[in-house]
């Protein structure tokens, strides 16, 4: 018998969905999510989404092309996850440049948005110095990059079911 797949998201339109369940090892001594786990949600999020893109980071990481590094994140918090409660994490690209990228990330528990980052990754070179992306990624990319006016209607509407 084969093991379960891993958890993995999903895109619905240009929007992808990584679903999260809180667990114990996620809370704080007060009951509720650490901070610093939703940026470990969204990172989660951010690597499937470009592996449900077809973007081969680790390919190209082994073949010595580069990596991204994250080169600016701002987070805002605006409500408490607490245990065992269902998270959807909503990411979608918003800015792309030969070298970068910039996603925006939602975590949502049903209706109620919990913490919301922008975050600007970079492909460097094994060296630290920056690059441009693999012209495949970059084509991706657009295939799921939403307009300006697209992102702020998008800010008001509730979470998509997974």
């Amino acid at each position: 018998m084969l093991p379960p797949a891993p958890p993995s998201g999903r895109f619905d339109g240009a929007v992808h969905l990584f679903p999260v369940r809180v667990y114990f090892e996620d809370t704080d001594l007060s009951g509720v999510v650490y901070h610093a786990n939703y940026l470990r949600w969204f990172e989660r999020a951010r690597s499937d989404m470009l592996r449900c893109l077809g973007i081969d980071q680790r390919g190209a990481h082994d073949a010595g092309e580069g990596a991204y590094a994250v080169t600016d994140l701002a987070i805002r918090y605006l409500r408490p996850a607490r245990l065992d409660d269902a998270v959807l994490v909503r990411s979608h690209v918003s800015d792309i440049s030969p070298a970068t990228c910039r996603i925006v990330q939602r975590a949502f528990r049903e209706d109620a948005l919990l913490s919301q980052a922008t975050v600007r990754v970079a492909f460097v070179a094994p060296t630290g110095r920056p690059r441009r992306q693999p012209r495949a990624w970059v084509d991706a990319f657009h295939t799921v990059l939403v307009a300006p006016s697209e992102a702020t209607s998008s800010e008001q509407e509730g979470p998509i079911s997974a």
